[in-house]
């Protein structure tokens, strides 16, 4: 472990000193540490504790009391393990709809989620706009019913070896609820109450309502069925300032008289989303069973854009004659299900599974127009569909032979990445040549936009857990898995855990882990009319690798990312009311894939109209194999129980520390710098994405009183300081480091009787906000938040909730 990490190593000592800190399972306080987990080795007696690689297990009531915000799961994660991030965006393009969330400070798209064990489809729209999850199709933990969980395992170490392609980050197993009987309703409602600095006001606003339905019964010997709905509406919040009018708009009468106003939104969109999920199980004879689970989700989101001014290229008075802000919309269908037999053939177990999942997106624009057409142009336009699709066939035997569990198994995975064009005028280019072409804040993909992708993987893994004795355990595992469009990669795993003391244990782990790019990195390209990051207007491309231009600017086949794992960390348990365990990491992932700069200005033009005879393209950009990286880290949970008076008392912390450094950054080729040779094609503001945007650090600390009618919670975090560095051209790159905040949560439930409960709650309960943006990153004076840090920029959010349960 280099020099580096040895600070955050200290830190988390300390803290672990100071405080009565956070268990080795739930970060939010699940009570049962003996529990057996599932998630991260093949062996059927294993508890967190006994792991030989960090796992923290959330249950149902931990992520019920994690004040979810509108029946968010992501929003539920990020409150319950400090090394998780799911930050609220706005003004991004499609991260408005589809939230992404980083796992130890890397990419969305480097942590695998299961269900029941069984690889979750990632989403189908692009985020190309946003600064977290950047050119990621991220999995939507919002498409999962927070009402159908069981537990969570949160595999935080590399697991490509075990699961495949994906894991480097680590892995997160959504175990779904399977009890055979009874069932509950749930009603919430909640608001924001905050007081929004910039305006000087206070607002009431994000009204949001909660309700779910669950439901299960026996079926035969052994069998059962549960099912469940949501249903939940969100308004929206806005915390813009008043608008200065930026200096390169026109200073007209009209345009000037708009200074003062609120004319954007940062905030929440609204949306509307339904839930339903189903879980079952039959018994097949003696010794099998047919099961089944799947999720359904519908939502119709909205997304925050730039303002366009009455007097601008990109208006027309007789069409909005105050200037207008195109709202995006979004339509997503998410589906997922999953069937199969298990059961024991002779001293085997096995298990023979089909998965299949796909998200689709419609993204819409209101309120908008394309100028080129005149004030004849429609305001809403359709400017594309996304559509993703995954379908595995799996096999997996496992028998147990003394202290050691053997595993193998082969899987057979099909993806697909499908997009359709937009309205023809949503990208069409009309006769007023003098304007800017396709619908504002987002042109519609065009037919040569437009990507029909596939690809097979197979795998065949195997697995060996043992236990040598009474105090030293292991895991190895290896599979071989083969992509038909980049060819075979080997990975393995070897995890160990030996106990010194009965009340103290080391363990570790090494791993090589591979991603290969997803299909969207590959093949999505588009056309798009808006703002880049100086606040311009301009028309830009987002360019496959195979794309002519993006050749002749320097782009290159990708490689897959390959990464090493190293963790290192101890357990402790010391009677029944403390244990604790720290664990250090190092992950260095080469050819990291990411977006490049982009590309723009009038030598750009000149050489894209010279060169392919395309005239417009103001702007460019493609992905690449952008740097190499090391990731060094620290992670500390500790619990303390104690019965205190008629109740249970339960003190639990954790704290996080990863921090991203780039090597080998991506040099800017020869045909780019023969174009302009100021021309960067990986700088400060795509290395900003990858190292500095997310918080290194995260704590929490929560206590928590039950009592059979009173349960009491309450949680303190401090989210670390984050780094925004933008580029404007011409040298001018501003940046601002965002320090850290401190959140305070709290509920109280009372039952009022065994089957009714009533709680009442607030997140970030002393409307705490991140740092003022300065002058040169507010945009204006409209933008004076971030999204980058964790907390937020919503203040005080309060909610009440009535469960009854049968």
């Amino acid at each position: 472990m280099s020099h580096p990490a040895l600070a955050p190593l200290g830190a988390a000592i300390v803290l672990a000193l100071a405080l009565p800190a956070h268990a080795q399972t739930a970060p939010a306080g699940a009570t049962d540490l003996d529990a057996v987990i599932v998630t991260g080795t093949r062996a059927t007696d294993r508890t967190a504790l006994e792991s030989t690689s960090p796992i923290d297990v959330l249950t149902a009531e931990d992520i019920r009391k994690a004040g979810v915000l509108n029946g968010e799961l992501g929003s539920a994660l990020q409150a319950l393990l400090p090394s998780l991030n799911f930050p609220r965006q706005s003004n991004s393009g499609g991260a408005d709809h589809v939230r992404a969330a980083q796992l130890r400070g890397l990419s969305p798209n480097q942590v695998l989620v299961l269900v029941n064990g069984k690889r979750r489809h990632t989403s189908a729209l692009v985020n190309t706009d946003s600064k977290i999850g950047k050119g990621n199709t991220p999995v939507d933990f919002n498409a999962i019913p927070v009402s159908a969980i069981k537990r969570i395992e949160v595999l935080r170490d590399g697991a490509g070896a075990q699961y495949g392609s994906d894991a480097v980050a680590g892995v997160i197993n959504v175990i779904l609820n399977d009890a055979p009987e009874g069932g509950a309703f749930e009603a919430s409602y909640g608001a924001h109450h905050t007081k929004v600095e910039p305006i000087d006001r206070t607002v009431t606003d994000g009204q949001s309502g909660f309700f779910s339905a669950q439901v299960g019964d026996r079926i035969g010997d052994g069998g059962f069925f549960r099912v469940g709905l949501e249903y939940k509406q969100r308004e929206g919040t806005n915390r813009a300032g008043f608008d200065q009018i930026p200096f390169f708009e026109e200073q007209t009468p009209d345009n000037l008289a708009l200074a003062g106003q609120r004319n954007y939104v940062l905030g929440d969109g609204s949306s509307r989303d339904i839930n339903a999920w189903l879980n079952a199980a039959v018994r097949l004879g003696e010794s099998a069973e047919f099961y089944a689970f799947g999720t359904y989700h519908q939502s119709d989101t909205e997304g925050a854009n730039y303002f366009r001014y009455p007097d601008g290229v990109a208006n027309w008075k007789q069409v909005y004659p105050n200037g207008y802000r195109p709202i995006s919309e979004g339509d997503k269908l998410d589906l997922a299900g999953v069937a199969g037999v298990r059961g024991q053939w002779g001293d085997w177990d096995y298990d023979a599974s089909l998965n299949h999942g796909r998200n689709a997106f419609t993204y819409r624009l209101r309120n908008s127009l394309n100028a080129s057409l005149g004030p004849t142009s429609p305001t809403r336009f359709k400017t594309g569909d996304y559509e993703s699709g995954q379908t595995l066939v799996n096999l997996d035997i496992s028998r147990v032979f003394g202290a050691h569990t053997f595993a193998t198994g082969v899987e057979f995975r099909h993806e697909t990445f499908d997009t359709g064009a937009g309205d023809p005028a949503s990208y069409a280019a009309g006769p007023y040549t003098d304007r800017p072409t396709g619908s504002q804040a987002g042109g519609g993909l065009t037919p040569q936009d437009t990507a029909d992708l596939d690809r097979d993987v197979s795998s065949v893994y195997a697995s060996l857990s043992s236990q040598w004795g009474e105090k030293f355990t292991t895991d190895i595992a290896a599979r071989y898995e083969h992509y038909d469009d980049f060819g075979g990669e080997l990975t393995g795993k070897l995890a160990a855990r030996y106990e010194l003391a009965p009340a103290f244990a080391l363990r570790g782990s090494v791993s090589n882990n591979f991603r290969a790019p997803s299909l969207s990195q590959i093949g999505f390209e588009s056309t798009s009319t808006g703002y880049d990051a100086s606040g311009q207007l301009t028309q830009g491309r987002l360019l496959s690798v195979n794309n002519p231009i993006a050749r002749a600017l320097g782009a290159q086949d990708l490689d897959p990312e390959t990464s090493l794992n190293l963790s290192l960390g101890f357990t402790s348990r010391i009677g029944e009311h403390f244990d604790v365990s720290l664990d250090v990491f190092r992950i260095d992932i080469d050819d990291r894939v990411a977006l490049t700069e982009r590309i723009g200005g009038d030598a750009l033009t000149d050489f894209v109209l010279d060169t392919f005879g395309v005239p417009g393209v103001q702007s460019a950009n493609f992905f690449i194999n952008a740097a190499d990286t090391r990731t060094e880290g620290a992670e500390l949970v500790a619990n303390w129980r104690q019965v205190l008076g008629e109740g249970n008392l339960l003190l639990t912390g954790a704290y996080s520390y990863a921090k991203t450094e780039l090597k080998n950054i991506a040099a800017t080729p020869a045909e780019l710098l023969a174009i302009d040779p100021g021309y960067v094609l990986f700088g400060v503001e795509e290395s900003n994405t990858l190292t500095d945007a997310a918080p290194r650090t995260r704590a929490t600390f929560t206590a928590s009183w039950d009592t059979t009618q009173w349960s009491l919670l309450g949680r303190v975090s401090r989210h670390g300081s984050a780094k925004r560095v933008f580029n404007f051209g011409g040298g001018f790159e501003p940046e601002q480091t965002y320090g850290a905040e401190w959140q305070l949560d709290a509920e109280v439930e009372y039952r009022v009787s065994p089957k009714w409960s009533v709680a009442l709650g607030g997140l970030n309960l002393t409307d705490e906000y991140p740092d003022l943006s300065s002058a040169d990153i507010s945009y204006f004076g409209n933008l004076p938040y971030d999204v980058l840090s964790p907390i937020g920029s919503n203040g005080a959010y309060y909610y009440t909730r009535v469960r009854y349960t049968f």
